[in-house]
């Protein structure tokens, strides 16, 4: 499935308006991340390993810079770097991002 969030191509299973899907559905998972190995943004590790014809690649610490996550809610663009020191809160809107994210962040960028 496939949903826009701004103009911006989102897919997973069962996507909701801020980008939840069947996966994760707590009211604080709204981030979407663009994966490295395609570009795309998915709503998590598990709608990709379903969806996409690929393995997922990490992104690579020297590129932390690019932006590659989607706030669900306003639909900010937000750097690794930038995500990654949020305190878990939209840097543009300040909505409450999932800090139990973080324990797959290993799946999604190098450490």
């Amino acid at each position: 499935m496939k949903r826009e969030i701004n103009g911006t191509p989102i897919y997973g299973i069962s996507l909701d308006t801020n980008s939840r899907c069947v996966h994760y559905q707590q009211p604080n998972d709204i981030i979407s991340i663009r994966f490295f190995c395609c570009g795309d943004y998915y709503c998590c590790f598990k709608c990709h390993e379903k969806l996409a014809h690929h393995k997922a690649e990490q992104w690579p610490k020297e590129m932390f810079n690019h932006k590659a996550i989607l706030c669900g809610f306003c639909g900010t663009h937000i750097t690794v770097h930038d995500y990654l020191e949020s305190g878990y809160l939209c840097p543009s809107c300040n909505a409450s991002f999932n800090p139990g994210c973080r324990n797959h962040y290993h799946l999604y960028f190098q450490q």
